[in-house]
C-alpha cells in the first residue's frame, strides 16, 4: 500500500513540476515587459512599437546611411535598410536629441492618414520615394490599420538616443537607392541591402 501510494505521489510531484514549467515557459514568451506585440529591443516607453517585430540590431553599419535633421535639434540616424525575402523593406535608424534640453516628439512624425492617427504617436508620416522607378511608398499597416513603426513616441530626453524602425513595401530589385521623406525633417537618400 505505502509502494502504490509513494508512486502515485512521485507521479503528482513530477506533473506539477512539468506544469509549474510549462507555466514559466509561456510567461517568459510573453515578452515580459507588458508588451505582447510590442517591438523588442527598444527601450524606455518612448521606443514601443507594434506589429512586425524585425531587430533594430539587423544589418546595422557604423556609419549612418543618412542624417536626417528634425525641429529641437532631433536628428534621425539611418543605419539600415534591409530588403526581406517577404517584399518588405525594414528601415532601422536611431532617434537622438542632439540638443541640451527634453524635446517632445512632434506628433506630425505620425502623418495626417485618419487610420494611422487614431494609433497615438508613431512614424507613421513617413514615406520612401523611389525616384528611378517614379513611385512613392507609404508605411505598411496591420489588419487594424496600425503603422508597422516605433510608436508611443512621446519625449526625448538631451543626449538620448532611441532605436527606431519602419517598414514598407519593398521597391523592385533594380531599385538601389530611396529617399527618406519624413514630416519636420530634411530628406535622405538611403541605400538598400538585401
Amino acid at each position: 500500500m505505502s509502494v502504490r501510494f509513494t508512486a502515485k505521489a512521485r507521479k503528482g510531484t513530477v506533473a506539477l513540476a512539468v506544469a509549474v514549467g510549462l507555466a514559466l515557459g509561456a510567461a517568459g514568451c510573453g515578452g515580459g515587459d507588458g508588451g505582447g506585440d510590442k517591438k523588442p529591443g527598444s527601450s524606455a516607453s518612448a521606443s514601443n512599437s507594434t506589429g512586425s517585430q524585425p531587430s533594430a540590431q539587423d544589418g546595422q553599419s557604423a556609419t549612418p546611411l543618412a542624417e536626417l535633421s528634425g525641429p529641437s535639434g532631433l536628428l534621425l540616424q539611418v543605419t539600415s535598410a534591409v530588403r526581406d525575402s517577404g517584399g518588405f523593406l525594414t528601415v532601422n535608424a536611431n532617434m537622438k536629441n542632439d540638443g541640451s534640453q527634453t524635446v517632445v516628439v512632434p506628433v506630425a512624425l505620425r502623418g495626417d492618414e485618419t487610420e494611422i492617427v487614431k494609433h497615438g504617436t508613431s512614424l507613421g508620416g513617413a514615406t520612401l520615394v523611389d525616384s528611378q522607378g517614379k513611385k512613392r511608398y507609404y508605411v505598411l499597416r496591420d489588419t487594424d490599420g496600425r503603422p508597422l513603426t516605433t510608436t508611443d513616441l512621446n519625449q526625448i530626453q538631451a543626449g538620448q538616443t532611441i532605436p527606431v524602425f519602419m517598414q514598407f513595401p519593398a521597391p523592385p530589385t533594380s531599385t538601389t537607392e530611396v529617399t527618406l521623406q519624413l514630416p519636420t525633417f530634411s530628406s535622405g537618400t538611403i541605400k538598400i541591402s538585401g
